[in-house]
């Protein structure tokens, strides 16, 4: 990424209730009530609420999900977060000050997930 480019990311004041599906990383400060799919990186920040499921590369939680996570990589908990809920993943961290509520699979050969192919254009008759 270039110095000048920015991550893309949804502020504290974002709301969203429904899918939120991304292709670059995203940073999250905000609610989400739904699911999020992505082959990037999400970053939850410290004011974040999110509820519903995270599929992921890889996920570094710093705010309050409530949420089934899995990630392909790494996941990263990091002090003052709090996650209730499920998680699968390749690598995780959890730092000093973290909560965690819920059944860890850890899988050191990485974790396969589906994600939903791009839709094809229409061929024109």
């Amino acid at each position: 990424m270039s110095a000048s480019a920015q991550p893309n990311s949804l502020g504290p004041d974002v709301e969203i209730k429904g899918s939120v599906k991304f292709q670059s990383d995203l940073f999250i400060d905000g609610k989400i009530d739904g699911e999020i799919t992505s082959p990037a990186t999400l970053t939850v920040g410290e004011h974040a609420d999110i509820r519903g499921e995270i599929r992921t590369k890889s996920v570094s939680v710093q705010g309050n999900v409530q949420a089934n996570i899995t990630v392909e990589d790494r996941c990263e908990l990091k002090a003052g977060s709090k996650l209730t809920g499920d998680l699968k993943s390749a690598r995780l961290v959890i730092e000093d000050g973290a909560t965690f509520i819920g059944r860890s699979e850890v899988t050191p050969k990485g974790v396969k997930i589906p994600m939903p192919a791009p839709a094809a254009p229409e061929k024109e008759k």
